[in-house]
């Protein structure tokens, strides 16, 4: 169960009742300007900045009833009066926070992200399989690549959501790069970015493991644990990667510096070069945040891949040691509890992959019923949790837990396959007749 689950409680804390005004609730009644001064597990598994803090924003809620069943509130002068219900000071104006704006509807958007998602992995699988053969290869074609995935996200960042689910374990480093380099654009316009540096951003996750095809396949795909020499070839592959890629090509130092950079720390106990916080990039410390959530939420050879929400929990617990910090929290309000295109299991036991989650009601997204309650496929059917659609004993449908990407019974790529149905007219960019969505390995 993730930490976003809300069926059972986290691990108890200990909490001290100081006063009279002091006293335990149900999170799911805190309110905007209480003061929260205890949670029913330890603060540094919840992500909010201080140990006790007033509630200033919807946000904030959403994170206390994601995280927490319990909270402890604080009744002080001036801030709360007495009462049965608590009548509380007004809150403080939310700050203005960046949002990602949406030119066109899911439907119309998806068929189009679909393509360029295809001719990404088809262009990273060729240039990859080049560096591992040892044959010279050129980058110039990750330009358009990137640009083309830019305008898509322009369009509709939803729809390249969904496509990043797609994994296939046996191509795990091709379609690693291309949903590093998505995940960076999309954090980068959240972030305000917007041109060449967006450009340049998107270019450093396409391109950050291309040394990894130097690596022997047997230690890139071992299915267990690494000894020591073979830890010390895998460290290896970012400063290949660095040495291939700043080899007769023109690439912004940038992408030279996460692709050799992308495993460094802050507090300077990362490889290769142990570097600190002061000689780490903006763009590389980016990408080692959506490379590290990538890889968590992805099947390995040696482990399947976690839910998105307990991925952001890691972070969090490793925000500034590891992670700069800003940036972290920053990339957990922009990829939400419950991100476009992961699957959730509902209260009524039936599987939804997530559509769209309203900045306002991100624990009430948009859904498309996917299994039933039994795990069979059913008929889809879109639910608006946050308009309070009822099962079929009447009960308001909610979000019981996240799941992994892998459920039994459900196949995502088959699913966006039927849901983005390709236009007549040909794609071009790859062979005739080959699909832009590589099918599933044998």
């Amino acid at each position: 169960m993730s930490l976003f689950g809300r069926s059972k409680p986290g691990k108890k804390t200990a909490r001290t009742v100081q006063s009279a005004r002091q006293r335990e609730i149900p999170s799911s009644q805190a309110k905007l300007g209480m003061r929260i001064v205890a949670l029913d597990r330890p603060w540094d598994e919840v992500p909010v900045l201080f140990q006790n803090f007033v509630v200033e924003n919807v946000e904030q809620l959403e994170i206390l009833r994601s995280y927490c069943q319990m909270v402890t509130v604080e009744e002080t002068g001036g801030l709360l009066q007495s009462g049965e219900s608590g009548a509380f000071r007004p809150p403080l104006p939310e700050p203005e926070r960046p949002t990602l704006t949406e030119l066109k509807p899911l439907s119309d958007e998806l068929a189009n992200a679909r393509k360029q998602y295809g001719r990404a992995s088809i262009y990273m699988d060729d240039l990859l399989g080049k560096v591992s053969r040892g044959e010279s290869f050129s980058v110039e074609g990750a330009r358009e690549v990137v640009r083309n995935c830019i305008n898509s996200i322009a369009n509709n960042p939803n729809a390249m959501f969904w496509l990043t689910r797609i994994r296939h374990q046996d191509a795990y480093t091709a379609e690693h790069c291309v949903r590093v380099g998505i995940l960076a654009i999309t954090f980068g316009r959240y972030l305000g970015m917007a041109g060449p540096e967006l450009e340049t951003l998107g270019l450093c996750g396409m391109l950050h493991d291309v040394g990894k095809m130097r690596i022997p396949p047997a230690v890139l795909n071992k299915p267990g644990a690494l000894d020591p020499e073979e830890w010390r070839i895998m460290r290896q592959h970012s400063r290949f990667g660095f040495e291939l890629l700043g080899s007769g090509h023109k690439l912004e130092p940038e992408v030279l510096a996460a692709t050799l950079s992308h495993h460094e720390r802050l507090d300077g106990k990362g490889y290769p070069e142990g570097l600190v916080a002061s000689h780490i990039s903006q763009p590389t410390r980016i990408i080692t945040i959506v490379d590290a959530y990538d890889a968590m939420t992805s099947d390995r050879a040696y482990r399947k891949g976690i839910p998105s929400a307990e991925a952001m929990s890691v972070l969090y617990r490793n925000r500034g040691p590891q992670f700069d910090a800003e940036l972290v929290e920053a990339f957990i309000r922009m990829i939400g509890i419950y991100p476009a295109g992961s699957l959730v299991e509902l209260n009524s036991g039936e599987i939804a992959i997530v559509l769209a989650a309203s900045p306002c009601q991100k624990l009430s997204p948009v859904v498309e019923l996917v299994l039933d309650a039994s795990g069979h496929l059913c008929e889809p059917r879109v639910l608006n949790l946050s308009q309070g659609p009822s099962t079929t004993d009447g009960q308001a449908y909610a979000i019981s837990r996240a799941l992994p990407d892998g459920v039994e019974g459900f196949d995502l790529a088959e699913h966006i396959r039927r849901q983005a149905a390709l236009d007549s007219s040909p794609d071009t960019s790859a062979p005739a007749g080959q699909d832009t969505i590589p099918p599933a390995p044998r």
